[in-house]
């Protein structure tokens, strides 16, 4: 642990008592807020702190490489913050906590190059919804982190804006997983407290598992999309990574609810919580009925991560679950398209849509100038000329609608082994595998993440379950039915409370 002592001696006589030093590694928000209550800490030397490591650890040392851009008016936020602690104490659930957040998130006066060189340049009007509520909560934006480029890649963390991968913390020579490795990257090295990814079909819990944190990719409809820029609208969310599940339930309570800029929210309107901070709770797995979706895996899988999984059922049950090994989804209905599956293309028209909403005077205002700019990967190149011939709008490709019964049969499917076995969850590996060589892309990944929950728009969240090889990370994934955030919660704190199965890597010591 890192041990930072701030104001070294009091200031007055010798019966005055020095501050108390405060680890900053590995740092919750409640220990932070407990360290700035008891004043031996302030939001600027926190600030600092991170700072410090940043310069040590992302571009020196093992150079992580996860962070694009540092936010220049993060000490000035802080300081502000700090005064407005001496008059009235925290300002909010979130007050002077630096968040790390995915460069795909608009903030009014930073560029948004969702990981590429044509869109440096790129500054947004104003801040992504969910960036406003962090705001508005206290939190401090503290840097923007790498990404795949547009979010495409669920396997490495690499694009054009930020040369060379984000590495793992883990293991320097190995991925962080995508999109949101660089995000996943800095939160488990301590280069801020939490983190906001985005998940389109595995990057936020993906991420997660690959580096020991918790990640929830909530129900659709729970939390906003405007101000992210779009890799597809019928899967996208945006939602917390972090060392804690306490921590990422943190996140989800300021971030979660309606946006009228996002009509997709307002069923959120008709589920109201209260604060899903309830469902912390260390008996609440008791009780539990999980069901074990072994098809997830198959003969690809590795060895050691099933092992992992299997102590994990056995710690459930421990804890007080009631685990139905295995069970099984429904087999699908046959298809009545003649057989076809026409492709559903959607990108073009959310990003041109995105691009459209920063205004006339956007540096880049269409997929067809970032092609031509060339200022792209060579790995996404081709993707993005491929996107350039969908003339169709999403409303008009029969691919579309067909994609939209399929994730309808999908849903029903789910529901039915809950019901069939009255589960309150379903539990499979995040991965199947650790994570890779970074440059492999040919051994099998393993990415269990992307076959459920964004095609019916679930709740899923990727959970510490403890580590494999030299010290890789893998991560256990809990899926419920649509709004069971609260219910996932409960099963994945019990879980974390029970196991403690989160280390602090060592690429990224304590600095003296």
């Amino acid at each position: 642990m890192l041990a930072v002592t701030f104001g070294f001696a009091a200031c007055g006589g010798a019966d005055e008592t020095p501050r108390a030093a405060f680890h900053v590694v590995e740092a919750t928000i409640a220990q932070i807020h407990e360290a700035m209550e008891a004043g031996d800490l302030t939001a600027r030397d926190l600030v600092e702190t991170y700072l410090v490591r940043i310069v040590a650890y992302d571009r020196q040392g093992p150079a992580l490489n996860a962070l694009i851009t540092v936010n220049r008016n993060a000490l000035t936020r802080a300081a502000e913050l700090d005064a407005a602690f001496a008059e009235r104490g925290l300002t909010g659930p979130l007050h002077g906590i630096p968040v790390i957040v995915k460069d795909n998130y608009d903030i009014a006066h930073l560029p948004t190059s969702a990981g590429s060189l044509a869109l440096a340049h790129s500054v947004a009007p104003d801040d992504a919804f969910q960036v406003r509520k962090i705001l508005d909560a206290g939190g401090i934006v503290l840097a923007k982190s790498n990404m795949a480029e547009f979010a495409f890649s669920p396997y490495e963390t690499v694009g054009s804006r930020l040369p060379g991968y984000t590495r793992n913390p883990y293991a320097l020579n190995r991925v962080t997983a995508g999109s949101s490795g660089g995000t996943a990257a800095a939160v488990a090295a301590s280069f801020g407290t939490v983190g906001l990814g985005t998940d389109t079909g595995n990057s936020i819990r993906g991420p997660a598992a690959h580096q020991a944190l918790v990640g929830i990719r909530s129900t659709m409809g729970l939390t906003s999309r405007d101000g992210i820029v779009p890799l597809n609208l019928a899967r996208d969310i945006g939602g917390p990574i972090a060392r804690t599940v306490a921590d990422a339930v943190a996140i989800l309570d300021v971030i979660a609810g309606h946006d009228p800029a996002d009509p997709v929210t307002a069923a959120s309107l008709e589920r109201p919580v209260g604060s899903y901070a309830d469902a912390l709770r260390e008996d609440g797995v008791a009780g539990a009925r999980l069901g074990v979706l072994r098809e997830m895996s198959d003969e690809t899988a590795d060895p050691e991560v099933i092992q992992r999984f299997d102590e994990a059922i056995a710690d459930l049950r421990r804890l007080g679950a009631v685990v139905v090994d295995p069970v099984a989804l429904p087999e699908p209905q046959p298809q009545t398209d003649d057989g076809g599956r026409a492709g559903c293309s959607r990108f073009r028209f959310d990003l041109n849509a995105y691009l459209a909403s920063l205004g006339p005077d956007a540096p880049v205002k269409t997929l067809s100038e970032i092609v031509a700019s060339r200022q792209i990967h060579p790995t996404v190149r081709q993707r993005l000329v491929s996107g350039l011939e969908i003339d169709l709008p999403p409303d008009e490709q029969p691919g579309c609608a067909q994609q939209a019964t399929r994730d309808e049969q999908l849903r029903a499917r789910v529901r039915a082994v809950l019901g069939q076995h009255e589960l309150d969850a379903l539990i499979y590996p995040t991965w199947d595998n650790p994570p890779r060589l970074i440059g492999d892309l040919n051994s099998p990944h393993g990415n269990n993440s992307q076959q459920l929950s964004p095609a019916t728009g679930f709740p899923a969240l990727s959970v510490p379950m403890g580590y494999v090889g030299d010290g890789l990370p893998v991560g256990l994934q809990i899926l419920g039915d649509a709004w069971s955030e609260l219910t996932l919660i409960a099963i994945a704190y019990a879980y974390e409370q029970g196991t403690q199965h989160r280390v602090a890597p060592a690429s990224t010591p304590p600095l003296e």
